[in-house]
C-alpha cells in the first residue's frame, strides 16, 4: 500500500487499538506503520489526561503550517483533539489571537485550554484590540480572573486593558456559553457581568 493511500485510510484522530482495528493488524505492524506515516509528516501525536497517544494523521500535516489548535497544545495541559485541518503559513499565530479564537468558538474544552495562554500575554494592547473587535473584552477578563485564582505564574493583567474592559454600570451580563454559569467564580461574574461557563472542578488538569 502506498504511504499516501496508508494516510487516507486511517485519516482523523486515532489510537493504536483504533488503527489496529481498521487495518486489521497487530500492534507491531500498527506501529509500524505510524512509524512510516510519521518519517512523512502525516502523523501528528497528542497525549490524552491518562497519557494515552492519541495520533492525527492527515494529508494536510505533510504541508506544514500552525493551526491554534496546535498552540494551544503547546502551552496547555488540557489537550484539544479537533482534527481542524486550517493551518496558517508563514508567520505563526500569536498568543493573544490564539486566546481570542479560544474564547470565540465558545467551546468548554477550548476555553479551558487558553486559560494556560495567560501565562504568555505580553502585548496586552494587542490582545484589547482583538478582544474589543470580537466583542470579547469582558469574556477575556473574566477569564483572566479565573485562570490568576486557580493557575500559578499568570502575570499581572495589564491595568488599560483591565480599565477599559470592565463593564459601564448599564452594561447587562452576558453569557459566555448561553445558558451556563458558575457556582464557584460568582464574585468574578459580579465584576465582569460575564456568566462563566467553568467551575474549580473543570481545572483539574491544570492541578496535576
Amino acid at each position: 500500500m502506498k504511504i499516501s493511500e496508508l494516510a487516507n485510510k486511517i485519516k482523523g484522530i486515532q489510537t493504536l487499538e483504533s488503527i489496529s482495528n481498521i487495518l486489521n493488524v497487530n500492534k507491531t505492524k500498527a506501529i509500524y506503520f505510524i512509524h512510516r506515516l510519521r518519517k512523512k509528516g502525516y502523523v501528528k501525536t497528542r497525549y490524552a489526561p491518562d497519557k494515552k497517544r492519541i495520533y492525527y494523521i492527515s494529508p494536510e500535516n505533510v504541508l506544514g503550517g500552525v493551526s491554534y489548535i496546535d498552540i494551544l497544545n503547546r502551552y496547555s495541559p488540557v489537550k484539544l483533539e479537533s482534527i481542524e485541518v486550517y493551518k496558517i503559513y508563514g508567520e505563526e499565530p500569536s498568543i493573544e489571537e490564539t486566546l481570542v479564537y479560544a474564547v470565540k468558538t465558545r467551546k468548554v474544552r477550548y476555553i479551558i485550554s487558553s486559560l494556560a495562554l495567560f501565562r504568555k500575554v505580553k502585548n496586552w494592547a494587542e490582545l484589547y484590540s482583538l478582544a474589543k473587535k470580537n466583542n470579547l473584552t469582558r469574556e477575556i477578563g473574566a477569564l483572566y480572573d479565573v485562570a490568576r485564582k486557580e493557575i500559578k505564574k499568570i502575570r499581572r493583567m495589564d491595568r488599560r486593558f483591565r480599565n477599559g474592559a470592565l463593564p459601564k454600570k448599564e452594561d447587562k451580563y452576558r453569557y459566555l456559553i448561553q445558558g451556563i454559569q458558575s457556582k464557584d467564580y460568582s464574585d468574578i461574574e459580579k465584576i465582569w457581568k460575564i456568566h462563566i461557563p467553568l467551575n474549580a472542578a473543570d481545572l483539574r488538569e491544570y492541578k496535576i
